[in-house]
């Protein structure tokens, strides 16, 4: 048990996913409000927001928020900055410096298989495979996945290349958020892509899958000959888990939509 479980409120809310783009989901289970890696705003350093601007009034009255990695378009200062110096974060170890030293003072590390509690619901980090260095200065800390367990079980994959282990996180989950592209029209190591999302649907049988890491950012200066093709990723891992993983129910949310539990 990692020190310090967060208060959280009574469960008094539909269960509901909200995906306000790119890996920025707004999980709300028995009255519980959990946001992860926060992106606010409309850029982070070259990349710019192709899709309408995340509402506030969404991200009002959180409980925590859960850091997968330090990459820029994860862990993003100046949308922490948004929720307030205090808000509860729970970070891979070794990013708790780099937040403390910019004055966020509810910062919590986790480790693999550390647990910690957000009110009514217990949330354990787990693997990912995904260099989590942040540049420039090359910091590291760990990269992480979470698995959030109340009355339902959801799994935020994070950034991570696809591994046999993940098959540890089912077969109880309820719903997977699973990275299916990025934020450009390639994709490095560290990641999946929409067959690769679709296998991990396979290896971890949740009942429903969302999509999430597509169609919200864009480089500068290639906006024009690729944003028609943002919508493609999510569109090809349903079409592979039809075929692949076919007990699994894919919902597409587009950036900005949510959908009931």
């Amino acid at each position: 048990m990692a020190d310090g479980a967060i208060p959280g409120r009574r469960a008094d809310s539909v269960d509901r996913i909200v995906f306000l783009g790119h890996a920025t989901v707004l999980i709300e289970l028995d009255g519980v409000r959990l946001l992860t890696d926060p992106l606010l705003r409309d850029r982070v350093a070259h990349l710019r927001r192709q899709v309408s601007p995340v509402d506030p009034a969404v991200y009002a009255g959180l409980d925590a928020v859960l850091i997968s990695h330090l990459h820029h378009d994860h862990l993003d200062l100046a949308s922490l900055r948004l929720l307030g110096l205090d808000m509860p974060l729970l970070v891979p170890a070794g990013a708790g410096e780099l937040l403390r030293r910019k004055g966020f003072t509810g910062v919590s590390e986790l480790s693999v298989d550390e647990t910690t509690n957000v009110g009514a619901l217990q949330v354990e980090a787990v693997e990912a495979r995904h260099d989590g260095r942040r540049h420039p200065g090359g910091m590291r800390a760990k990269t992480l996945g979470y698995v959030i367990r109340g009355r339902r079980t959801v799994y935020f994959a994070g950034d991570t290349e696809l591994f046999d282990g993940m098959s540890a996180f089912g077969p109880s989950l309820d719903i997977a958020l699973l990275p299916v592209a990025g934020w450009g029209p390639t994709l490095g190591p560290g990641h999946m892509d929409p067959l690769d999302a679709a296998r991990a649907a396979r290896l971890i049988a949740p009942r429903l899958a969302i999509p999430i890491h597509w169609g919200t950012l864009l480089p500068i200066g290639i906006a024009r000959r690729h944003r028609e093709r943002l919508g493609d990723p999510p569109r090809q891992f349903a079409e592979h888990v039809a075929s692949l993983a076919p007990g699994v129910e894919v919902r597409i949310l587009q950036p900005g939509e949510e959908t009931t539990l």
